[in-house]
């Protein structure tokens, strides 16, 4: 098997279980959230899961549509996250697929999950039992409403990513810079030693 290929199967084979993983932690913790709070906490719940796919989705995008050349210019003068900044562009693809794929997928599966239990909290609040036109009104209003969000706020986020990607870029490579330094968390460092150039 061609050594490009082998390790893009390696990738996904990662990635796959990955999500399976966060999948499951992810349902586990929303479901446990929003059986425990009023509709009204579950709904912001689901719109800040909504919120975070979007995020990502720009980030992802931000990464592809990235160059080196200004991080460059920033790593000369040892200006903190430059040198995340490369590595996440020199490794766009992978970054790209863990933020659109994996959060982002897992957020859209998660907010329909949790859009479900709202439903029902909102439906029983009201005395209205599963299964009736009220609560079946609630659930297809509610769904209408969340994709109608995520699918927009994808836009916006598109448009800004697309446009201020350097910045974006920059502003999460701070962060990792960050939670690196200050938490001891190892995320980018050994994708940045054994990185080589790729564009």
């Amino acid at each position: 098997m061609d050594n490009k290929l082998k390790k893009a199967v390696n990738f996904s084979l990662s990635i796959a279980v990955i999500t399976f993983v966060l999948a499951a932690i992810f349902s586990v913790i929303s479901s446990s959230v929003l059986s425990g709070v009023m509709w009204v906490i579950g709904l912001i719940i689901v719109f800040i899961i909504v919120l975070t796919g979007v995020v990502f989705d720009m980030l992802g995008i931000a990464a592809t549509a990235a160059e080196e050349k200004p991080f460059h210019a920033m790593a000369s003068e040892k200006v903190p996250g430059s040198k995340e900044a490369i590595a996440i562009v020199r490794n766009a693809d992978r970054f790209a697929s863990f933020c659109n794929d994996v959060i982002g997928d897992i957020s859209g599966i998660v907010s329909g999950t949790a859009s479900t239990v709202v439903v029902l909290q909102l439906a029983s609040s009201f005395g209205y039992t599963e299964g009736s036109a009220v609560q079946i009104g609630i659930n297809v209003a509610l769904t209408s409403i969340v994709a109608a969000v995520t699918v927009g706020g994808k836009a916006i986020g598109k448009f800004f990513a697309i446009n201020k990607s350097t910045q974006i870029i920059f502003f999460a490579a701070r962060v990792i810079a960050w939670l690196e330094t200050k938490l001891n968390v190892r995320i980018l460092s050994n994708v940045m030693s054994s990185t080589k150039k790729s564009r």
